[in-house]
């Protein structure tokens, strides 16, 4: 610390920002989106969005499920019912069927995905199939397990990139002498010191929330991260300690015993009678068996825990077996992080608080990977003005930000193209999705590492307005529900409509940070071409003549 503690303090923070910066963007972008992933996935299966009315009464939607699961997987170890709700106002049904021999996690899990059926919650009839999509899901696994690799070495880049931001934050704080002070200063048009303002700015205007986001996303796989003291602590015994952090679990062992299922109506009443509101999901463990047990839980409230208080019935006798158990502190201490990383307990004006601190989170990190780049830009102004060119790192970082800045939301942008554009019929169409975001990253990557200059700026920014500002436009074109209709037809279409404004609201600004970008080169080019100051002896002569 040769420098004094502030000047380290200051090292350490630019540097455990900048290295991993572009990284935590995408991270940073994934997870805001995924606060409404229900609603992107709504809005990615435009052929559920006819049946989008008022949703139907819980115990209509629950008998309308049993019926047509015990008609359609007899056979199954577990139905999963996703009742209606103001997110996602269709009657979702899933089923675990027994593992098959030989068969793989990852295609046990596909199967899973693909053994689903969508009711109007009204009537029980059946939805057309939707497309194959993976909708907000993909974005919500991509800011934790990251994409073309092992799902173990994903989480942990990530969790190494969290550790980084964890330590820029807590070192941002304590470098800036004056930074709530500085909050309130921002010099528009004075290059570095603007960029330095903007990003204290964001940095400071979130900054309880980009603590609790890094921290809890951290603790919420502590057990991967530092599996040492949970070790020590239960002598080895992996299953008491998944016991004691993960209760409840365990789906009972069926009695091998045909047993007819009681009816759900009145299980569905005494849950809510209980907790005056409809059920959101329900699991029923081993159907048709003696053993057989109906899982009820309670949607979202206003407790940080992620795990909703539950209630159980016996479901050859409907009587009931457990409500509301209690957990123990490891479970409600988890629970409670974990929750409030997904923001589960939000309501929608609270959710949208999140979703505006992501974005603030997003502006935080480009930011900074700007202005190191401007810093560093000054510093080889006079070698470049004397016919030099930038140092290698300057051009890297230079082109990193474009590719990642500019280049992101153009990949997701291609993502939501991609849903509306690609072959119903194409096999293997969810990775064809995910194939869009990234090679549409991938290219703007690319021509931002040929030619990393302020045009390139421009041309990417505004490609990522007209990606994300058309979504309305391709939405109109290719389905029957455009914001005219969404906007004034049934509540359950408002997710499809509140999609579309803000997608095209990005769009806009996207727009608007190109038309500046284009504002300054022309500056520039004015002022490169304009003829020297002439001095005062020259200017005597050109009089006297």
């Amino acid at each position: 610390m040769r420098d004094g503690f502030r000047q380290s303090i200051a090292w350490l923070h630019t540097w455990s920002g900048l290295l991993v910066c572009w990284v935590l963007l995408l991270i940073f972008m994934a997870g805001t989106s995924s606060y409404y992933r229900d609603e992107i996935t709504f809005w990615m299966k435009p052929e559920l969005h006819a049946s989008a009315a008022a949703p139907a009464p819980g115990v209509a939607a629950a008998s309308h499920a049993v019926r047509i699961l015990q008609e359609r997987a007899p056979g199954a170890t577990r139905w999963i019912i996703d009742l209606p709700d103001g997110r996602s106002p269709i009657l979702n049904l899933n089923w675990t069927m027994p593992p098959v021999k030989g068969q793989t996690p990852a295609e046990r899990r596909a199967a899973f995905r693909r053994q689903s059926i969508a009711l109007d919650p009204a009537t029980g009839a059946e939805i057309q199939r939707p497309r194959e999509t993976r909708g907000g899901e993909f974005l919500y696994r991509l800011h934790f397990d990251l994409y073309y690799m092992p799902a173990i070495w994903g989480r942990w880049i990530v969790g190494f990139c969290a550790m980084f931001m964890l330590v820029a934050i807590i070192s941002g704080v304590i470098t800036h002498k004056r930074i709530f002070k500085d909050f309130f200063t921002f010099r528009p048009r004075k290059g570095q010191r603007s960029w330095l303002d903007a990003h204290n700015a964001t940095a400071v205007l979130a900054l309880p929330f980009h603590l609790m986001i890094t921290y809890t996303g951290l603790v919420t796989l502590m057990f991967m991260y530092m599996p040492l003291p949970g070790k020590l602590l239960y002598n080895g015994d992996d299953k008491a300690l998944l016991a004691e952090v993960f209760p409840n679990n365990e789906r009972g062992k069926p009695a091998r015993v045909a047993a007819p299922m009681a009816d759900i109506a009145p299980m569905v009443e005494q849950a809510v009678r209980k907790w005056s509101v409809d059920p959101a999901r329900i699991f029923i463990n081993h159907p048709g068996d003696a053993n057989a047990t109906v899982h009820f839980i309670r949607p979202s409230g206003t407790q940080l825990s992620n795990t909703e208080p539950s209630m159980v019935f016996n479901a050859a006798t409907g009587a009931l077996i457990s409500a509301d158990e209690e957990v123990s502190r490891a479970s409600a201490a988890r629970r409670g992080f974990y929750g409030l990383h997904l923001a589960h307990f939000a309501d929608p004006l609270l959710r949208a608080l999140f979703f505006l601190c992501g974005l603030a989170g997003c502006a935080m990190v480009a930011t900074g990977a700007l202005l190191w780049a401007v810093k560093e830009r000054q510093k080889s102004a006079k070698a470049v003005a004397n016919g030099g060119r930038p140092g290698f790192g300057v051009r890297l970082v230079d082109s990193l930000n474009i590719g990642a800045i500019a280049g992101l939301p153009i990949a997701l942008g291609a993502y939501f193209w991609g849903n509306r554009l690609l072959p119903l019929t194409l096999e293997a169409r969810t990775d064809a999705e995910a194939s869009c975001f990234f090679a549409a990253w991938g290219i703007s990557a690319l021509l931002a590492q040929v030619s990393p200059t302020r045009r390139m700026w421009q041309i990417q920014l505004a490609a990522g307005g007209l990606l994300l500002g058309g979504i309305p436009l391709i939405n109109a074109l290719t389905t029957d529900f455009h914001l005219g209709v969404t906007l004034f037809g049934a509540p359950g279409l408002r997710p499809v409509a509140a999609f579309d404004l803000v997608a095209m609201g990005l769009g806009l600004m996207l727009a608007y940070a190109a038309r500046v970008v284009g504002q300054k080169k022309n500056m520039l080019s004015t002022k490169r071409r304009a003829p020297a100051p002439r001095d005062a002896e020259t200017r005597a002569a050109e009089l006297s003549a």
